[in-house]
């Protein structure tokens, strides 16, 4: 092939690596220019809109988590927020066709423990898990179907009623626990958790009675027993064959509500029985018979404090929401808050 064959083939290659790498070049130059916009522009609208949009994805899971889950999320202690609470409460905790008084009677309860709470934890929010049962209003319309409208006002009523309403000893927001039904006495607070309460004493609730399933009785097999102790107690020891003389109750309380009993190797309390063989009641009566335990129980709950039944029975005798509540809780007196936490009679 002649030199000039190769000058040509030589000039062709030069140009067309010439030409790729201005290509090249211009490839480079439109990245570098693509990146340059995405990071001057584009990237800083999508960190804006993440934002925001997280901030508001945040929002409105809060809210819904506030309104369908109720716990453990907080509401402000501010008087209409807590006020919906006590609804919330009230619908949870007594049925809603319940005396007008007597619901009027849960509210106050209902609202003097909470802000009770809050003054013991220090704070302007209130958790929905401090020990009262709680609904929202979605879970109301479940629970009550076409009867919603109905009891949601007469417990609204109850609330407005006696808004802001609380009660107080020594100017304190006092311990307003309540309890389903006692066993004809409601117990003080000394015998129910070892700690004297001024005004959890053992008052008459005699009208209990009448509640429904006020005593029931519920039947164990020996087997049945070792199995729930053992489960609590390791060395726990129950001997078959002389079950009467290892379960038997050494004392109660004026109330009726077991204070002590001997169960196998065990001493314990009524209430530590109670939650071991899940009983209505620390109110309870024992028969062994063919090696079956027969626990009978008066009553529902712990028995201090407001019974609810009692409320109930009280309120169709024409008692009103104070009188009920001055016969459960002793000495105590009525004062009203605002969201400052100021409290004046």
């Amino acid at each position: 092939m002649s030199d000039t064959f190769f000058r040509m083939e030589y000039t062709l290659v030069s140009y067309n690596i010439w030409k790729g790498c201005v290509f090249l070049a211009k490839k480079m130059i439109f990245t570098i220019f693509i990146y340059i916009i995405i990071a001057i522009i584009i990237l800083p609208a999508m960190i804006t809109y993440c934002s925001y949009h997280s901030k508001n994805t945040n929002e409105i899971q809060t809210t819904e988590t506030e309104g369908e889950l109720a716990s453990p999320e907080v509401i402000r202690y501010h008087t209409n927020e807590l006020e919906e609470y006590v609804k919330g409460v009230v619908a949870a905790e007594m049925p809603a066709l319940f005396e007008k008084e007597a619901l009027k009677a849960q509210a106050v309860s209902a609202r003097t423990y909470a802000v009770r709470k809050m003054k013991e934890m220090n704070t302007n929010t209130i958790s929905y898990d401090i020990g009262q049962a709680y609904i929202t209003v979605d879970e109301m319309k479940q629970k009550w179907k076409n009867h919603f409208e109905e009891y949601y006002n007469h417990i609204n009523e109850a609330v407005e009623d006696t808004k802001g309403e609380i009660m107080v000893y020594d100017n304190e927001p006092i311990l307003a626990v309540f309890h389903a039904e006692s066993g004809g006495k409601t117990e003080s607070a000394e015998n129910v958790w070892q700690k004297e309460i001024p005004y959890l004493k053992s008052v008459d609730s005699s009208l209990d009675i009448n509640a429904p399933n006020f005593e029931t009785s519920i039947c164990f097999t020996y087997d049945e027993v070792l199995k729930r102790f053992c489960n609590k107690y390791n060395d726990f020891i129950l001997n078959e064959q002389t079950l009467p003389q290892q379960i038997y109750i050494q004392s109660c309380s004026p109330a009726g509500y077991v204070q002590k009993m001997q169960i196998g190797n065990k001493t314990l309390t009524g209430r530590e029985v109670r939650e071991i063989l899940n009983l209505r009641s620390a109110n309870f009566t024992i028969n062994i018979e063919n090696n079956n335990i027969t626990f009978t129980t008066k009553g529902y709950g712990h028995g201090a404090g407001m019974s609810q039944y009692g409320a109930e029975f009280m309120a169709k005798q024409g008692k009103t929401y104070r009188q009920i509540l001055e016969h459960y809780y002793t000495d105590i007196s009525f004062s009203t808050y605002t969201a400052k936490n100021a409290f004046s009679e």
